[in-house]
């Protein structure tokens, strides 16, 4: 039987070229551990197909650490919990301008600047949009922005400041959504995507895999992800933050992790699945094997509040692998 689904969804992918719907998934979630080697070689057979061999490297830049007023559970940076994250003032216009410099200078394609609000007021917008434009004059990079929940206006001057994508992540199903924040809701992110489609700004949007969600839960989000056909899917694994409702969470085991991976590029086989936070900490010494389980992009270095491993080890490990850093 699990040969066969593999089989089902090799048809599917490569030679009906259609994404994965949700019988298959299901069918995918209860393979046995003992078949997961090859769906994953299944995954980076259909990444190599619809993406090619480039992988695309990106730098996030925390410009407003801490003090956010949402309680998403899994957040060190919300100001309703006891972390050892500290509130501080949104960066200069300057400050956003050389983190870009250095992002540059380390590899990166792509800036994204994340800023850890509900939404953001008009001087913040300013702010983000002046350096959004002085970024966009000086480097040959993308810049995406994650500011949370957005009104049309606000949609509006991020397109004419230069800015290319937008992220905003669903996090879950929407099932599971209350149990991961409750100051505001699935739809209200969902209002914020289809804003950012409507105005034909990239769209972001992933989600974190460990949070006590079910394995339909994660078909689930798969799914209303083919909705939105984002041309970005950011991959995160539960890091438990100490003082947040999820410390106390279990890390995902790896084969899960990755199985989840070849899911998204199987559901979305044209997307820039991206490797980010909890990577290193969920696979470890995996980390080869997870760039080829379907995923076409890594966030390189730091995240929001946690450490990454060096630049030089995510490089050697792309050269090692035979992949082709995009410029």
């Amino acid at each position: 039987m699990s040969h066969s689904t593999i089989e089902a969804a090799r048809y599917q992918l490569l030679e009906r070229g259609l994404p994965a719907d949700r019988q298959l998934l299901t069918a995918i979630v209860a393979l046995p551990e003992s078949d997961v080697p090859d769906l994953l070689k299944l995954a980076d057979e259909v990444r190599e197909r619809y993406c090619g061999n480039a992988i695309a490297v990106e730098v996030l830049y925390n410009a407003k650490r801490g003090g956010c007023s949402e309680d998403c559970h899994f957040c060190s940076q919300s100001a309703r919990f006891a972390t050892d994250v500290e509130a501080e003032t949104t960066s200069s216009v300057g400050g956003f301008l050389e983190a870009a410099r250095d992002a540059y200078k380390r590899g990166a394609a792509e800036f994204c600047v994340v800023v850890a609000v509900r939404g953001p007021s008009t001087k913040l917008l300013d702010r983000v949009c002046e350096a959004v434009r002085l970024i966009k004059a000086e480097l040959p990079m993308k810049v995406a922005v994650s500011l949370g929940i957005l009104r049309e206006d606000q949609v509006l001057r991020l397109v004419e400041a230069g800015v290319d994508k937008v992220n905003h992540n669903l996090e879950t199903s929407r099932r599971y959504f209350p149990s991961v924040c409750t100051t505001h809701t699935f739809d209200e992110r969902m209002e914020t995507l289809q804003l950012v489609r409507k105005h034909e700004l990239e769209v972001c949007c992933g989600g974190i895999i460990g949070m006590g969600e079910t394995a339909e839960d994660r078909i689930d989000f798969l799914c209303t992800l083919q909705t939105l056909a984002p041309e970005e899917v950011p991959i995160n694994f539960l890091n438990p933050r100490p003082g947040t409702p999820f410390q106390d969470r279990s890390l995902v085991e790896p084969v899960e992790a990755l199985r989840f991976v070849a899911m998204a590029r199987l559901a979305l086989p044209r997307a820039l699945v991206r490797f980010a936070g909890g990577r290193e900490i969920t696979l470890q010494g995996l980390q080869d094997l997870g760039m080829r389980s379907g995923a076409s992009g890594i966030v390189l270095g730091n995240y929001l509040t946690t450490s990454g491993r060096g630049d030089e080890d995510d490089f050697a490990m792309l050269e090692r692998l035979g992949f082709e850093v995009m410029a």
